[in-house]
């Protein structure tokens, strides 16, 4: 189906969000404790926090994972983006009826 891959995109992106929302909050924090507060497997976790890490929103300390600058500025940000996006899809939809 042609939405699927939008489908699997979205909820990977969710998942980044929250791993980035919860970094946010709970700084400094570590994988598992990261896992354990966001109910999520420690691999998956991990790989959030590698793509965010390399993406430039969060950064390793000692005690774990914290936010960088432009973590929370995405964070701020991101009602705005999400709004626009779900206008646009919406859009679609409307054009279809």
């Amino acid at each position: 189906m042609l939405t699927d891959k939008l489908r699997r995109e979205v909820e990977l992106l969710q998942r980044h969000i929250l791993v980035l929302s919860a970094v946010s909050a709970k700084k400094p924090i570590g994988i598992m404790r990261l896992s354990e507060e966001i109910g999520l497997p420690p691999h998956k976790v991990r790989y959030s926090l590698r793509l965010l890490e390399h993406a430039g929103y969060i950064g390793p300390s000692t005690h774990g994972a914290v936010t960088l600058p432009p973590g929370e500025a995405f964070l701020a940000r991101l009602p705005m983006e999400l709004s626009e996006i779900t206008e646009a899809l919406t859009s679609v939809g409307d054009g279809l009826r």
